[in-house]
């Protein structure tokens, strides 16, 4: 079995085991959440029946999206699914290029960070850590930003942060998740998190406040959840980086590219 193989088996099982039922649509596959948790995506259904997607199956899930008013969200990989592209864009979709990434062992191991540590679901600091990331993607890429521990203050009073912290929590109790954050006087300033599927873990959602940026925190956080979900057994650790800026930032921890990853969502979204 390729990496790529690996990862088609993972990209189709983390939904599943995250809540989410399968509707099957031939050569694709729409993945609902059915109960709390993130929206999921349709996807090349497993074993390579994706390669024949036309814009006529892309069309059909894009209907279904909007009678169940989820995302019109399609995420796959170029090089395993090179035609769907052509479809999803002749649907009227944009399309968002990834670097695909995956760590591979070092004789230069990244040193541990000294601000940055696990965060358990009983953990105060929690909210802040699911929280730092959303503040962060709103400002994406690497660059200096106004939004810092003010901001994050203001975010944590939302109502809607309760919810994102008891869902990350109990992913974290089932060990379906574990998060890392870096902290300095107590207040979280970057975190991500990794989610294992057997011996697979992807790392998702290492944000920091645009205003920490630059300091070498998401290198420290990367580095500690990839050195966690090898400790606890897993064989491959892979990512999606937001840019070729971002990429580099995780070559730095160990990481290589291996293929393109690929998100289409309605024009206006990817505006």
């Amino acid at each position: 079995m390729t990496i790529l193989d690996e990862l088609e088996r993972y990209y189709d099982t983390v939904p599943r085991v995250g809540g989410a039922r399968a509707e099957d649509f031939g050569p694709l596959t729409l993945f609902v959440q059915e109960g709390q948790g993130w929206p999921y995506y349709a996807r090349p259904t497993l074993g390579g029946a994706g390669a024949r997607v036309g814009v006529d199956d892309v069309r059909r899930v894009l209907e279904r999206q909007r009678e169940l008013k989820v995302p019109e969200s399609f995420e796959w990989v170029a090089e395993t699914t090179p035609a769907l592209r052509a479809a999803v864009e002749a649907a009227g979709l944009h399309v968002h290029a990834h670097p695909l990434m995956v760590w591979e062992p070092s004789d230069e191991p990244v040193a541990a960070h000294p601000e940055v540590r696990l965060v358990g679901p009983q953990d105060p600091l929690l909210a802040a850590a699911v929280t730092v990331p959303v503040l962060a993607f709103r400002a994406p890429g690497t660059a200096l930003g106004e939004a810092g521990p003010a901001e994050l203050a203001t975010s944590l009073a939302d109502p809607s942060t309760e919810s994102r912290r008891a869902h990350v929590a109990a992913m974290l109790a089932s060990g379906r998740t574990a998060v890392a954050a870096a902290v300095r006087d107590g207040v979280v300033l970057c975190a991500g998190q990794y989610n294992p599927v057997g011996e697979v873990a992807e790392v998702v959602g290492v944000g920091t406040l645009p205003a920490a940026r630059r300091q070498g925190l998401a290198l420290g956080v990367t580095a500690a959840l990839t050195a966690d979900a090898l400790a606890r057994g897993t064989r491959t650790v892979f990512l999606s980086a937001g840019d070729e800026d971002v990429a580099r930032i995780y070559g730095r921890a160990g990481f290589r590219r291996v293929a393109t990853a690929l998100i289409a969502e309605p024009a206006a979204a990817g505006a």
